[in-house]
């Protein structure tokens, strides 16, 4: 018989902390979700800086709003939603819809958002009374593993059972493999590697895909400073590092001196034209992959790398296209603040562009559109590949969180098949359910087979 592993004892520990909980009545259980909300978010200056001090990644000060309103959005959003007993009775079709929770929910946490991803799906995975076993990402584990004891010692205090959430102390690959084939459900905000991982689990899996989101300004719209200002202020969000932030900029052309003065009095400096050929170079290594050296580095420091100097200032670097789609590194999603110009001739060949980098990477995932003519938006949202089109708002709003719009608050957004998803909307804890459906006998209101084809 096989000796058990670390893996297998935290299961089983999990599932008897599960197994406690999902008597748990509805108050009882939001009270838990509270709990966990409430503790990384009273936390978040201390795990803001010790995510930033362990992973050199990102500002201090866009970790603690990050985490204070993923805590927060998602609180507003659980609190009055049912996932105990009874959630819906439909009397026209009597049919009674029962929840129930799917069992031990892994839950991997990436480096760029160690804690609050943690505080957003562990209140998703709570609220359905289900337990969860978090793997950290080995280069942000120490911050991960401290935001849970912060939270598993509040759920303590509060009477929770123990091991209701827990942790992997010492992250690795076979560790990670091993828990997502042993788990319910796997939830995985990541990499694209892990999440292909989790998808090839043999288990049930919610992944996210990659982002790369595409700006158009439509040719109707001519607030270039206010576009501008919420441009540059989504981009330098954590220094670049988020799935939702604003990658290129679709315009048109003959506003392309209005468009380059207005990022230019939001704090974007440009990027010389023989610069920035070196560009694909520093953040992209041979084989393709994202060189981390540059991850989430500043924009001064970045121009300097590239051998010339901006304002010490600056929020963004913006720089001229080097290409569309495929033929052109630098169309892929990067994860530090640049932005990428695209003038163009036509708003639709704008809306083309925009497809084509899409598709070269970030199909699924998230784009934004300016305009207050309601058919272009229209037109794009049926041409663009993505879950989410926003409309004259920072990309960052696609995760719902400030509650500016109708979607769902999540850290995980789904990219559908377009991203090799199960899912193209956001997650939330109806993902993390499972539910009996009582089907009443009632009279038939389909006609008779034949007057069907009728």
């Amino acid at each position: 018989m096989a000796e058990k592993t670390v893996i297998d004892e935290m299961l089983e520990k999990a599932r008897i902390a599960q197994a406690e909980i999902e008597n748990y009545t509805q108050e009882q259980v939001d009270a838990l979700v509270k709990i966990i909300g409430k503790t990384i978010y009273d936390h978040a200056e201390l795990l803001a800086a010790e995510a930033v001090e362990e992973t050199h990644f990102g500002r201090v000060d866009s970790k603690i709003y990050k985490q204070k309103k993923a805590a927060a959005a998602a609180w507003f959003y659980l609190r009055d939603k049912k996932s105990v007993g009874i959630i819906e009775n439909d009397t026209m079709n009597k049919v009674v819809t029962f929840a129930k929770p799917v069992g031990v929910v892994a839950c991997l946490a990436p480096s760029t958002n160690p804690t609050s991803t943690v505080a957003s799906n562990g209140m998703n995975i709570i609220k359905c009374r289900n337990s969860t076993i978090v793997s950290p990402h080995p280069g942000a584990k120490n911050v991960t593993i401290h935001g849970v004891r912060l939270i598993s010692d509040a759920l303590r205090e509060a009477g929770a059972p123990d091991n209701l959430i827990q942790v992997i102390e010492e992250p690795g690959m076979d560790k990670t493999k091993e828990l997502m084939q042993k788990s319910d459900v796997i939830v995985a905000t990541g990499g694209h590697a892990m999440v292909k991982s989790a998808y090839s689990s043999g288990r049930p899996s919610f992944g996210v895909g990659q982002g790369n989101v595409q700006v158009i300004i439509a040719d109707d719209y001519k607030d270039y400073d206010k576009a501008a200002l919420t441009i540059v202020g989504g981009r330098a969000y954590d220094n670049g590092i988020p799935c939702t932030g604003e990658q290129a900029l679709h315009f048109p052309k003959e506003d392309y001196d209005r468009v380059v003065e207005a990022f230019t009095k939001a704090k974007a400096a440009m990027i010389p034209d023989d610069r920035a050929e070196g560009l694909a170079g520093l953040l992209f290594k041979e084989d393709g992959a994202i060189n981390p050296k540059y991850v989430g580095m500043k924009p001064a420091k970045l121009a300097k790398e590239l051998g010339f100097e901006v304002p010490g200032d600056s929020e963004v670097l913006i720089f001229n296209s080097r290409g569309l789609g495929r033929t052109n590194l630098l169309c892929r999603e990067k994860l530090c603040p640049v932005i990428q110009l695209f003038p163009y001739e036509s708003f639709e060949e704008g809306v083309e562009a925009a497809r084509s980098n899409l598709l070269w990477e970030g199909a699924g995932h998230t784009s934004v559109i300016y305009t207050e003519d309601e058919k272009k938006a229209e037109y794009a949202g049926g041409k663009l590949p993505v879950g989410r089109l926003l409309v004259n708002q920072a990309g960052g709003a696609a995760s719902g969180g400030n509650y500016i719009n109708g979607l769902e608050p999540t850290m995980s957004l789904g990219c559908g098949s377009w991203g090799n998803n199960s899912i193209s909307e956001n997650l939330t804890y109806r993902h993390l359910m499972n539910v009996t459906k009582l089907a009443y006998y009632h009279d038939c209101t389909m006609p008779p087979l034949d007057e069907v084809w009728l």
